[in-house]
């Protein structure tokens, strides 16, 4: 499974892990001391992450029902906290530096395939 930009046509994870159960997404990265460029966990349903008691940081893509990114927040530090996007379907965990590096943005269109 990976994670493409349909908007920019650039692949921004090779490998994604799903989070879908409560106790996946609650859990979510906490206790691993790195998330490698091309891998990405994917939270859902998910509306608002935190970074409490991470290691490193992390990029954040907000993702809507159609699949529209609605916020991207680059390097999310540890012991942050994002606001709440009510319009949030599910959430893109990615290595810090990736939003940057594939050009996402707002407005952008994310498949899972």
């Amino acid at each position: 499974m990976r994670i493409v930009n349909q908007t920019r046509d650039t692949i921004i994870a090779q490998q994604v892990i799903m989070a879908q159960g409560v106790f996946s997404r609650i859990k979510g990265l906490l206790g691993t001391a790195c998330l490698e460029m091309g891998k990405a966990l994917v939270l859902d349903p998910c509306n608002s992450v935190h970074t409490f008691f991470m290691q490193y940081a992390i990029d954040v893509l907000f993702i809507d029902k159609n699949n529209l990114v609605i916020e991207a927040i680059s390097y999310l530090e540890p012991f942050r906290m994002s606001r709440i996007y009510p319009a949030a379907r599910f959430v893109i965990e990615l290595s810090a530096g990736t939003i940057q590096a594939t050009a996402t943005q707002k407005g952008d269109i994310i498949l899972i395939a």
